[in-house]
């Protein structure tokens, strides 16, 4: 029998080492003192239950219908009186929801509600889903930031890059964020992309070859039938210079009994097929997450999420690494962290560039690669994603890089051209 393979370190080298350690250590003890007091969507669980169950009883819901995508779309909230039985609501306050609906439709699904604090008007998800006056007092943005009606070569298509384009396959969703950025779409009505206008999108597809890689949105893809996302994708499948499909998708967020066996199935048949969400906040991630995620994994569909920075929710570094991680335990790949855009009634969202750049230090170095996203601000009038990333090139020079790490330190590189 061999011999144990022996590793002998030196003693100078050893505590070199120890020193080491406890320097990165150092690093992220405010982080680890911080981290106690993020909640998340696991550490609520009884709170979220009785929520549930409160929300279950004022419906006269069964807990089959609760599980049922189509039940929660039926129901979700949409008046401040029902809204006031289940969270805590002043006079001044309904009346404000009052005025905001009559101006910007909301809604909000019984299972994100579950999620809300019922006390605290400071909560994530009740600032997320529940309107704010600030939204009728704000004029400061546009319709359509993006200008998407300049990038529409076809209706239903949105197209910003050479080899990829965007379907719009419905204005609905399953609740209605207040930082919504296709607001201008949304309507009083929920509606599907009607068929002629999906056939007229395929087509140009079909005629553009350098098109490998569509997205399905809205609104929410994932709102659709599943029989209405079986056929967008076979005719997707169809074109040969089709090479992914991707979807994106809020239900994971607010409604994750969507993914049903039968959604899994059809995305299983039309692989490869990627599916990306939108968190922003670990209260979000919850159970039933884990659940459609893990389902949705094993029908081999990698996940994504495409955050966005939101002023008083996430624009705090140890929330969104908190997020990050938490995403990456249900199995979700965080994707892009947005600067929120400038949308007509969201500038109380906005934060600085700057808090963004902030988190970004405060990631790269600290924990995960994967789970770092990358900070996106979309350049107007459809100009595409542009990263924002701190600087970490000093400078360079024929055979040189003089660069900074992510603990701030210059350190040269040699760089010869051979």
């Amino acid at each position: 029998m061999a011999e144990d393979i022996k590793i002998i370190i030196p003693a100078e080298k050893r505590v070199a080492a120890l020193e080491r350690a406890s320097e990165l250590k150092e690093n992220i003890d405010d982080y680890l003192e911080a981290r106690g007091t993020i909640e998340t969507g696991f550490s609520l669980e009884d709170k979220y239950q009785k929520n549930k169950e409160l929300i279950m009883e004022l419906l006269d819901a069964r807990e089959e219908e609760w599980q049922d995508w189509h039940w929660q779309v039926e129901n979700r909230i949409s008046d401040e009186e029902k809204l006031s039985k289940i969270i805590n609501l002043s006079d001044e306050e309904k009346n404000e929801i009052s005025r905001v609906g009559s101006r910007y439709r909301w809604s909000v699904s019984p299972y994100y509600l579950s999620l809300m604090d019922r006390d605290d008007p400071e909560c994530p998800i009740r600032k997320q889903s529940v309107p704010s006056i600030l939204e009728c007092t704000d004029d400061f943005g546009y319709d359509d930031p993006m200008e998407e009606e300049f990038n529409s070569p076809a209706r239903g298509i949105t197209r910003r890059y050479p080899d990829r384009l965007i379907i719009n396959v419905t204005n609905q969703c399953a609740m209605y964020c207040r930082h919504c950025q296709r607001r201008r779409n949304i309507g009083e009505k929920d509606v599907p992309t009607s068929r002629e206008v999906l056939e007229e999108a395929l087509e140009y597809v079909r005629n553009n070859k350098e098109l490998r890689d569509i997205l399905l949105t809205g609104g929410d893809a994932f709102m659709l039938s599943n029989e209405e996302i079986d056929w967008i994708l076979t005719e997707l499948d169809k074109i040969p210079h089709v090479e992914i499909k991707r979807l994106g998708t809020r239900t994971l967020v607010t409604m994750p009994m969507r993914v049903d066996d039968g959604l899994c199935k059809i995305l299983e048949k039309h692989s490869p097929v990627y599916v990306n969400s939108h968190f922003n906040h670990p209260k979000e991630v919850t159970r039933p997450v884990q659940e459609a995620c893990l389902k949705l994994t094993r029908a081999g569909v990698p996940l994504g999420n495409q955050a966005v920075l939101l002023k008083d929710i996430n624009n705090d570094p140890h929330v969104m690494k908190k997020l990050n991680q938490e995403l990456l335990k249900v199995l979700i790949k965080p994707y892009y962290l947005f600067h929120a855009k400038r949308v007509k009634g969201t500038s109380h969202f906005r934060t600085p560039v700057e808090d963004g750049i902030e988190i970004m230090e405060k990631l790269r170095g600290y924990t995960s690669g994967i789970a770092i996203p990358t900070y996106i601000i979309n350049a107007p009038k459809g100009y595409g994603k542009t990263p924002m990333l701190p600087e970490y090139l000093v400078s360079i020079s024929s055979d040189n890089l003089t660069i900074r790490n992510w603990e701030k330190k210059i350190v040269d590189y040699f760089n010869p051209h051979f």
